[in-house]
């Protein structure tokens, strides 16, 4: 399934250009036309999914595939990577189509991507697992 107004489905389709670093029967790899670093790379689903937790699992398998793939070509291309995956708006998603972000890393490029908000408190930390918990037998 493909959505008419999705961005990364008018790629998959050819509507709009890209530059394919990586591409088979289910998967495209693309560069991000707005790099953190230079060959942050795009790996998306050809097939129309919004995020992880609404892709079918067997489709899940080619992605990682291709990421893997990606990413052993970037590390040595870079000194490492960071591989993540945007989930909803909060999370930072701004295209509502299934891709991952391969970011080439160097040990001195300056990026923190994920700052620390300090730890929990006793308390904290009990009631944290304790609802994360419930989630995981619903």
């Amino acid at each position: 399934m493909q959505m008419s107004d999705c961005l990364f489905c008018k790629i998959v389709k050819g509507e709009i250009p890209s530059f394919k670093v990586y591409e088979d029967a289910q998967t495209l790899a693309i560069l991000d036309v707005a790099p953190v670093n230079k060959g942050h790379t795009l790996v998306i689903l050809k097939e129309h999914y919004v995020t992880i937790l609404d892709t079918p699992e067997e489709l899940l398998m080619p992605v990682i595939k291709t990421i893997k793939k990606v990413a052993g070509a970037l590390t040595k291309y870079a000194e490492g990577v960071n591989i993540t995956e945007n989930v909803n708006k909060a999370g930072g998603q701004l295209i509502n189509h299934l891709h991952f972000h391969i970011i080439p890393r160097y040990l001195r490029d300056g990026l923190q991507l994920w700052p620390s908000q300090g730890g929990y408190a006793k308390d904290e930390v009990i009631a944290t697992l304790a609802a994360i918990r419930k989630l995981l037998k619903e």
